[in-house]
């Protein structure tokens, strides 16, 4: 069993690594277009506002959905962006979709 210290710095470790929030959901094949252009928008404006969002990465799977990764430096970062989501430009771009779930994670290897 770990110690109080071990998983402090473990926790340290990881989160200096960065984290994740990962969407996934549904789009229309006929929004497809209209989307992509609003996600965009919604990227570059919580960017301007909280550099901490490191990189993002769109997939459509076999079934037709997405996964959309947003990749942050820190937890709070990501957090201090929450209420970005409110926005009225998410808004329109979350509009497109349907089935919308999201989880958050820590990045614990890469390579």
């Amino acid at each position: 069993m770990q110690t109080s210290q071990q998983l402090t710095a473990e926790r340290d470790t990881v989160v200096a690594a960065g984290v994740v929030r990962i969407h996934t959901y549904a789009v229309d094949p006929a929004d497809r277009s209209e989307f992509l252009k609003r996600r965009a928008t919604v990227i570059d404006l919580i960017r301007a506002a909280h550099p901490g969002l490191t990189s993002t990465r769109l997939l459509r799977l076999e079934d037709g959905t997405y996964t959309d990764t947003w990749s942050w430096d820190s937890f709070q970062t990501m957090a201090a962006a929450f209420p970005m989501a409110q926005s009225p430009e998410a808004g329109a771009a979350w509009a497109l979709t349907t089935n919308a779930a999201a989880a958050n994670g820590e990045v614990v290897d890469e390579h």
